[in-house]
């Protein structure tokens, strides 16, 4: 996504949400025929900046039911000295973080701890609260047509071994310095290079926007 773009999203992003609240809360037809046309010109202006079909994202948002909040996705970064634990996509065959949508009823760390469990075979622990952040100002891509807050721990390695799921192709350590392809709407090179910053300085404090 160009730099010019990222506003574009954003006020898609922010239109959607009001025609979402609007149809959530208002029965009158008129109005809700209002709000449906609202939400469509968002789709559109999403169409236009990314390269998902129009179709697609008209789906998305009519799927998105009750006052509109942003996703939280958690990510977790286990580092072995200057390699980084990544598993490889199952939908894309590109490489990320371990993590994934935060479900209810878990905690944040228990959330990514699962995820790291369920996706890579490893047993980890939260140690820290590195980053929370908007993805839409991180240069992940695609754009969503939804908010989403991205949070992300530093873990500790602390059992299990390597084995991938339904959702995961692969599992490996990677030199920081040396990263395979990314899943970039997951986590991006300069996210990663971050949270080995703060692997090194664990007294920095916490990263958000």
């Amino acid at each position: 996504m160009t730099p010019s773009a990222r506003p574009w999203v954003e006020w898609a992003q922010r239109a959607a949400a009001l025609a979402q609240n609007g149809l959530t809360y208002n029965q009158n037809p008129f109005d809700r025929e209002r709000y449906e046309s609202l939400r469509r010109i968002a789709a559109e202006m999403l169409a236009h900046v990314g390269d998902a079909p129009l179709e697609k994202i008209e789906g998305l948002l009519a799927d998105q039911v009750g006052y509109a909040t942003p996703k939280v996705d958690v990510r977790g970064a286990v580092f072995d000295q200057d390699r980084v634990l990544l598993v490889r996509e199952a939908m894309d065959g590109r490489w990320s973080l371990p993590g994934g949508w935060a479900d209810p009823g878990d905690t944040p760390r228990e959330a990514v701890e699962r995820e790291i469990r369920e996706e890579s075979g490893y047993l980890a622990r939260a140690v820290k609260l590195a980053a929370v952040v908007d993805r839409a100002r991180q240069g992940n891509e695609p754009p969503l047509p939804f908010a989403v807050y991205k949070i992300f721990f530093l873990c500790s390695l602390e059992g299990g071994e390597p084995r991938g799921s339904k959702e995961t192709l692969d599992v490996g350590f990677f030199p920081v310095d040396a990263l395979p392809p990314l899943s970039l709407g997951r986590v991006t090179p300069a996210q990663i290079e971050r949270l080995y910053v703060h692997q090194g300085n664990p007294d920095l404090p916490t990263d958000f926007d």
